[in-house]
């Protein structure tokens, strides 16, 4: 359990901004854009500010949240999610991600490890570089009968779903502006 002592501003990069890793529908820069900015095509010196980078969060399992079209992770240290590491985060932008993602989150500091070349969709062929702090979204243990046994499906998401996810003002429907998610105390 969270508690008020835990909860922290978030670490920032060097250069004065977030950085943070995504593992479901947030892979999707179009998603993000409209997460963050309430439109999926944003102006290129927007885009600019941003970088999206494949990486692997080794020692977490990714899985379905049941009846929605996106995924929570858990810690399992047999298991490496696959992700995108996102650097020029500001506070507003994580002030929105945090409404966005709710109280079904904790917003915590992690170890992603960038990938140099990406394998195929079992992670079979990933070269790993660099290892970076991030900030990602873990699905709050109160909830974690909400997820399914099985992975969530990035490809199935862009095929079936993605399309609603980036129309401006359908991101934060039923989203509680008062239920952000809980930011951890970093190690």
């Amino acid at each position: 359990m969270v508690t008020l002592e835990d909860i922290q501003p978030s670490v920032q990069a060097d250069e004065g901004t977030h950085t943070a890793f995504f593992y479901g529908t947030l892979m999707v820069p179009d998603v993000f854009y409209t997460v963050c900015y309430n439109q999926s095509n944003v102006p290129p010196e927007i885009k600019a500010l941003h970088t999206f980078t494949p990486a692997i969060l080794p020692g977490y399992i990714r899985r379905r949240v049941r009846g929605a079209d996106y995924p929570g992770i858990t810690p399992d240290k047999d298991h490496k999610v696959f992700g995108m590491y996102a650097s020029g985060l500001t506070n507003a932008n994580m002030n929105k991600l945090d409404i966005f993602e709710g109280g079904q989150y904790v917003r915590k500091t992690v170890e992603v490890k960038l990938l140099e070349k990406v394998g195929d969709v079992r992670g079979e062929g990933n070269v790993e570089g660099e290892t970076k702090k991030a900030e990602v979204y873990v699905f709050h243990p109160d909830h974690e009968d909400e997820l399914e046994d099985r992975e969530w499906d990035l490809e199935e998401f862009r095929r079936e779903k993605m399309q609603r996810w980036t129309r401006a003002g359908y991101v934060f429907d039923g989203c509680d502006p008062n239920d952000p998610a809980k930011v951890e105390a970093a190690v």
